[in-house]
């Protein structure tokens, strides 16, 4: 109710500065025509009649100032610009050639302005009236010359009127409209500031940093995970510029121009780089970082949001697993290799009855799949300790495709699944052939074991300007989309074959991705449910 209240005052005391102002208007330009006029026609001051009406728009002009306009009704406003065209048509009278006339404009446009539609037709109507019946009160006839001069006044008076009160109807429209739009403005601004307090609360409660850049390039947005996480290393307000940060070696220093937020600044896509923080031979983390440029609407760089997680536990936990599998594989190596040495020597004993040797080739055939299996895991974790050690060497690619075709046929025989080399031309290449022959061999194997009895294995070597590729196709089961997403993922097997008889560790095809890469050449796989997969394996051509 107070605020109400005070709105209410102010409104009423702008109502009466602004009727004091429009009589003001009036009265000073009576004030200067009186002036003029009496530089010329001293003489002026001598005619009753004309100074009656200036003393009757002077009186107007007092009661404007003394009456307290904002505690009565407003409709008593209108007495004003009566009396100013009383006034002015009164002088008129007394000096019909001063120009009084056109002074009458005045009080119309205030009328049309405060009074509307009402005010503009009213005040011309009452101008019109009091300049043609003023001949009564003076008991005198119009002249000739007078009466076109009378008729072209309220011509004049309906133009002003009509465009004073459009215009004010325009303008009260306008400011409707920019009310409105000041509302809804408001209303904006309140959902935008709520939003912005939302977005902050949920930056500064998720568990990750976020860093964000203006179009300078400078640090505009710190959450406090962001904070949190470098504060241990002296990094304030999310300056990284002085952090020494290192690779997955935690050891070699990254370039300047390669770091994760230089390259954000740059409006660089940075995608899950890991490196770690903190100098050696002190307590280190390890960061997951991710970045993007933000672009406006020309495409042009506008700042970019950089995004980190702490990963140190989970590079931890997995090194400490990898530790474990070397270990338990390496112990497990020795004790396999005695027991088969042992299950060879009693295989060459011609005195077994039938039943024994089959036994004992079932725990033979065995032993080789858990020696398969424990020389992978070996192979994993050398590969993610200190990558493969490659042995290169002049060979020919060719070769190594006839001889692992060759070896996988009797178990291809077996499921009655043809395998076709088309003709490959040599290919001579400096690589490890020991590791080539384990990728091909690896490739063949899946081919075989998840193929359909009676399918078909088809090899060739595609011959690409700047690289080899070996296609090996087969007519199995194929794979989803889904599965082929974590295909290349260490222990993974795909739900359809893990409660299968096909067994597997889930290492062959991350291993021979990692070698086909050391090669400087990769490993990709293209399948389709129910229609089979091919296998791309793809390395450098020798220069």
């Amino acid at each position: 109710m107070t605020n109400l209240g005070h709105i209410d005052h102010a409104q009423r005391l702008r109502v009466e500065r602004s009727v004091f102002i429009s009589q003001l208007l009036v009265t000073g330009a009576t004030l200067l025509l009186l002036g003029v006029a009496g530089l010329f026609n001293p003489g002026l001051f001598a005619n009753s009649l004309f100074l009656a009406g200036v003393l009757i728009v002077f009186l107007a002009t007092g009661l404007a100032a003394a009456i307290p306009w904002r505690r009565i009704s407003k409709n008593w406003v209108v007495v004003l610009p009566l009396l100013d065209i009383v006034g002015l048509v009164t002088a008129r009278e007394g000096e019909p050639l001063m120009g009084t006339t056109f002074l009458l404009v005045l009080p119309v446009i205030w009328l049309s302005t405060h009074y509307r539609g009402v005010g503009a037709a009213g005040s011309v109507i009452v101008t019109t009236v009091l300049l043609w019946t003023a001949g009564v009160v003076r008991a005198e006839p119009l002249s000739s010359e007078e009466i076109p001069r009378l008729a072209i006044v309220p011509i004049v008076l309906v133009f002003v009127a009509v465009t004073t009160y459009t215009t004010t109807r325009r303008a009260a429209a306008q400011r409707v409209l920019l009310t409105q739009q000041s509302v809804l403005f408001e209303s904006a601004l309140r959902r935008s500031r709520r939003q912005e307090q939302t977005l902050d609360e949920i930056f500064n409660t998720v568990d990750f940093g976020v860093i964000g850049f203006d179009r300078n390039a400078r640090p505009n947005l710190v959450n406090r995970a962001q904070h949190d996480m470098f504060e241990q290393f002296g990094v304030r307000g999310g300056d990284v510029s002085k952090l020494v940060i290192y690779h997955t070696d935690q050891v070699t220093p990254f370039a300047a121009g390669e770091r994760p937020f230089e390259r954000a600044r740059r409006g660089e896509t940075v995608d899950r780089t890991v490196f770690w923080i903190g100098e050696q031979g002190t307590q280190q983390s390890a960061v997951l970082a991710s970045a993007r440029p933000i672009l406006d609407e020309n495409d042009q760089y506008d700042g970019a949001v950089l995004i980190s997680r702490d990963v140190t536990a989970e590079l931890r936990a997995v090194k400490a697993r990898d530790d474990l599998v070397a270990s338990v594989s390496h112990e497990l190596r020795t004790p396999l290799t005695s027991i088969m040495g042992y299950l060879e020597l009693a295989l060459d004993d011609n005195s077994l009855d039938g039943s024994t040797r089959r036994m004992l080739e079932v725990a033979t055939k065995n032993s080789d799949r858990l020696l398969t299996m424990v020389s992978d895991l070996l192979t994993t974790a050398s590969a993610a300790g200190e990558g493969l050690h490659l042995h290169l060497a002049p060979c020919d690619l060719a070769v190594i495709v006839h001889d692992a075709a060759e070896a996988i046929r009797p178990m291809a025989t077996n499921r009655s699944i043809a395998v076709v080399v088309r003709d490959l031309p040599p290919v001579l290449l400096t690589a490890d052939a020991f590791r080539l022959r384990q990728v091909i061999d690896n490739l063949f194997s899946n081919a075989v074991k998840y193929n359909i009895a009676r399918g078909v294995i088809t090899v060739a070597l595609v011959d690409i300007p700047d690289h080899i590729e070996i296609r090996m196709t087969d007519t199995g089961r194929g794979m989803t989309p889904d599965e082929q997403t974590n295909l290349f993922d260490r222990f993974y097997r795909a739900d359809s074959v893990r409660g299968s008889s096909v067994h597997g560790t889930g290492l062959g095809l991350n291993i021979s991705r990692d070698i086909c890469r050391q090669h400087g050449g990769d490993l990709r796989l293209e399948s389709t449910p129910g229609r089979g997969t091919t296998a791309i394996m793809t390395l450098p051509r020798p220069s």
